[in-house]
């Protein structure tokens, strides 16, 4: 038989004594009391003093709820008056009853449930109490009636009752939770609980209940969110957005504590009241829910898969330890920063529907963003990198500095020092992401040449700045700081630091342009230089080179950036390491691509010939900062390849035309035989062939001399040049004022016209590099051959024989030798005509395919193709 409801009387003793309960602050008996006290003797050890009051207050409000609920002299059966108390999860069958009943005969009074500290965490506001012990392990002596034993208005008020404990997260005497859930276990608290109801409650009441439930859940989960997310290892905008949670989460135990009012003041307040008032509080929470569900995935913190993004891993370690940092596990993913950005940005545009939910991700992304933003003005405003937890899109690599800039043959202080994470950029900046890159690097650089005064100066003047993606100005904002930072640090380079006469320096020395010093500093070092490169004095070379350009008369001594100039040895010949950067980096494929290939030491080329000081001359050149972002060392090192080609083409040609002034001076090539007819004419023949043969391989050096410095690099130079002449110029677009040139388009374009040249000069295709320096070697061999030549037509011309024979007591005319003759010169020209019709033949097709400008070498190479083996004397010449 169902039991009456309580009395007035009664419900007003039960007030009493609730009211009771909640002001004690002490447990009752001695051993509580002693554990009280060493709990807080640690608890005032091991907290900090900021957060005293709060967890005290945790403290005893929780201690409360623990009375409230698991209480013995509330939770004495007592089935007249309706009073509940605690039930097991689910009917026991009745032999389990049974001995759960013998093993807990004790008195009530032995459940003694008390709260303990938990050990401190990273996150500052953190809850430290322990969670109360589950009521399924509670004594049946203490249980609850069961439902189906109260009347109907007595299961509304308990579940009621029940209902707004759950809202709080705790258990009720008939809404426990499930057995599968664990409050110990964090993965457990972050997916929420699920509850269930005793069994014998009016299904009326149960359909009504089971909805609130679902808000229990989410809140549950998201309160071990917020903990959770709160870590100093989530990153400050994870800090923000469960900030932002935390106030709704306040606002929300305001509501069930208005609840609870409405519960003891009025006799007439139902659960669907309840309900009714929950609705969209339900709706927040169900939000919420979902918010820090995805947040989790992304962390891996729901699911067994494990995600790794170790890319930041190697070098986030290695910078904490050096900072004293403490580092979490590689390959752990956090979602954080720009992600949880782009998480939330996303979330809000799938709920267009829903004016609610959007006004709550607005609020929630708002929030969230405000640290990120107050990042992203520090490094827009003054290119400082302020992320103490990798949450930012820009990356700081602090191990590389500008002072290995000089030594570094990759440009790793402008290509790698600053980087974008690309999956912590968020959806509103990325379309903007390489102007806010550039915008932080140009700053950055203006400000370590000293130039941060006047770049604060100007950005104190507007401090005005957004704060949020949803500011107005945001774009704006972006764009005026980019424009700001490439005009300052454009200005830097084109007027403080003088970047086109630093170019045209370069020129000089480099590109030979005006070389007349160079020319008297060959003859200079003529003999030095035909040392093999191992055997060279470098130093002497130095002394040579600053003689040379301090001299009055020579076009360089008024060059203030002469002091720059070293003279160095290159151990490796200019083919064989063009070759082996062709053959490693691909540059048939990229030409504009001229990577950091370092040739190993040996003072040889490919073949094992050690070269001569010719082939490893080169020039280096010092480079202050920030113009080595310009001329950096692989820029610098395209500038030494084609030196050195130019140079060995000056140095070809004027062996040339020392083998012409041989031809014309020597004896052996004026005198005319007057012996033997046919023996003259023969040797007249073979004379005129070889001065034939000079005479082509000094129009091809000198056809390709020119071609390479009239018609590929001076058109390139001057287009460049013109670029940068308007580099620093501005124009109007819409009332704003906009530069014409960017720094990188000004840096892009000088390596576009060092890979221009070098390209159209025949030095990034293998077969064109192999032919040419067949073609050349085949004139070096001859000129240096010239002397050998000469005495051996002395030995072959009777005339002159004779008369060195009766000087010299030596061996006469020997006519084999004019047979010798013949054949080391018919090798020469079948060398040199075959392998310039290949080349040729290689150009025709390139130009067709590729590069227009071949053409034009073509058509000047083929005036040296004349007069060879086809067009000149038959076979029957050579005998």
């Amino acid at each position: 038989m169902a039991s009456q409801p309580p009395s007035r009387a009664s419900i007003s003793d039960r007030r009493a004594s609730a009211q009771q309960r909640q002001q004690k602050s002490r447990p009752t008996s001695a051993v509580e009391d002693n554990n009280r006290t060493d709990s807080r003797s640690t608890f005032h050890n091991r907290v900090k003093s900021t957060t005293t009051e709060t967890t005290k207050r945790d403290t005893i409000t929780r201690e409360a709820l623990i009375r409230r609920t698991f209480s013995p002299t509330k939770q004495q059966p007592d089935r007249a008056n309706g009073r509940r108390s605690e039930d097991v999860e689910r009917p026991l069958p009745k032999e389990k009853s049974v001995a759960r009943s013998e093993q807990d005969d004790g008195p009530a009074a032995s459940w003694s449930p008390h709260a303990s500290l938990l050990a401190p965490s990273s996150a500052p506001l953190a809850s430290r109490i322990s969670v109360p012990p589950i009521a399924a392990k509670a004594p049946l002596s203490i249980q609850p009636p069961r439902l189906d034993s109260l009347s109907l208005q007595a299961q509304e008020k308990a579940l009621i009752e029940d209902v707004l404990f759950v809202l709080m997260g705790f258990e009720g005497q008939y809404i426990r939770y499930v057995e599968a859930y664990d409050p110990l276990d964090e993965k457990s608290k972050l997916a929420g609980p699920q509850f269930w109801i005793q069994t014998g409650l009016d299904p009326s009441l149960r359909d009504l209940a089971h909805g609130m439930l679902k808000t229990a859940t989410h809140y549950c989960a998201v309160e071990a969110f917020v903990e959770v997310q709160s870590r100093e290892e989530m990153g400050t905008v994870n800090h923000a957005l469960c900030a932002a949670m935390r106030k709704m989460l306040k606002d929300y135990m305001i509501l069930i504590a208005q609840l609870e009012h409405q519960m003891l003041t009025k006799e007439d307040f139902t659960l669907h009241q309840l309900g009714l008032h929950t609705k969209a509080t339900s709706h927040m929470m169900q939000q919420l829910y979902g918010v820090a569900h995805e947040v989790l995935k992304e962390n891996s913190m729901l699911d067994n898969e494990d995600g790794a993004d170790d890319s930041d891993d190697f070098e986030n370690i290695l910078e904490s330890l050096k900072e004293g940092k403490d580092t979490a596990m590689p390959g752990k993913k956090v979602c954080k920063g720009g992600a949880v950005l782009r998480l939330l940005t996303r979330r809000l545009q799938s709920m267009a529907g829903d004016p609610a939910a959007r006004q709550l991700l607005t609020l929630l992304l708002r929030e969230a963003s405000r640290p990120y933003m107050a990042m992203l003005n520090e490094w827009l405003h003054h290119g400082n990198v302020r992320d103490p937890h990798q949450e930012f899109l820009i990356k700081e690599q602090k191990s590389i500095r500008r002072e290995g800039l000089e030594q570094d043959y990759t440009d790793e202080y402008w290509e790698k020092r600053y980087t974008i994470r690309q999956e912590l950029v968020p959806p509103q900046l990325e379309s903007l992401k390489d102007k806010v890159l550039l915008a932080g690097k140009y700053l950055n650089v203006v400000r370590e040449c000293g130039g941060i005064e006047n770049v604060s100066r100007d950005l104190d003047a507007s401090t005005d700045i957004p704060h949020t993606f949803d500011d107005p100005r945001f774009v704006e904002n972006v764009s005026g700081a980019y424009a700001f930072a490439n005009r300052s640090l454009m200005t830097l380079l084109l007027t403080t630091h003088n970047l086109p006469a630093r170019l045209r320096s370069l020129k000089h020395y480099f590109l030979l342009d005006r070389s007349d010093f160079f020319s008297y500093f060959l003859e200079l070092t003529r003999l030095e230089l035909k040392k093999p490169a191992k055997s060279i004095n470098v130093g002497k070379l130095q002394s040579l080179l600053d003689i040379v350009i301090r001299h009055p008369g020579s076009v360089a001594a008024e060059d203030t950036f002469k002091e720059d100039v070293k003279v160095v040895m290159n151990d490796v010949g200019l083919t064989g390491w063009l070759m082996r950067v062709v053959n490693v980096q691909g540059m048939d494929a990229d030409a504009t691509s001229l990577s950091s290939y370092t040739p190993a030491a040996g003072g040889s080329d490919k073949n094992g010939k050690e070269i001569s000081g010719y082939e490893g001359l080169t020039l280096d050149y010092a480079v202050p900062f920030p113009l080595s972002l310009v001329v950096s060392r692989v820029t610098l090192t395209r500038y030494q390849l084609l030196f050195r080609y130019l140079l060995s083409l000056r140095h070809l040609e004027t062996m040339l035309t020392g083998s012409w002034t041989e031809h014309i001076k020597a004896r052996a090539w004026n005198n005319k035989t007057k012996g033997d007819a046919a023996v003259a004419r023969k040797i007249e023949n073979w004379k005129r062939r070889a001065w034939c043969l000079r005479s082509r391989m000094l129009c091809f050096v000198q056809q390709l001399l020119y071609y390479c410095t009239s018609e590929v690099i001076e058109p390139n130079w001057l287009a460049f040049m013109s670029r940068l002449s308007h580099a620093g110029d501005e124009e109007e677009a819409d009332g704003d004022s906009k530069m014409k040139r960017t720094v990188d388009e000004l840096m892009q374009d000088h390596v576009d016209f060092l890979a221009t040249c070098l390209k159209e000069c025949m030095l990034t295709n293998s077969k064109l590099l192999r032919i040419n320096s067949k073609v050349m070697s085949t004139c070096t061999m001859f000129a240096n051959y010239t002397s050998s030549l000469s005495r051996y037509l002395a030995s072959a011309d009777p005339d002159l024989a004779s008369s060195q024979g009766s000087t010299s007591n030596k061996p006469g005319y020997d006519p084999a030798k004019l047979d010798k003759l013949f054949s080391i010169l018919h090798q020469y020209e079948d060398h040199f005509s075959r392998h310039l019709k290949i080349l040729l033949d290689a150009l025709n097709f390139l130009a067709a395919t590729e590069t227009v400008v071949f053409l034009s070498l073509c058509a000047r190479l083929s005036m040296a193709n004349e007069g060879g083996p086809d067009g000149g004397p038959g076979p029957d010449a050579y005998g």
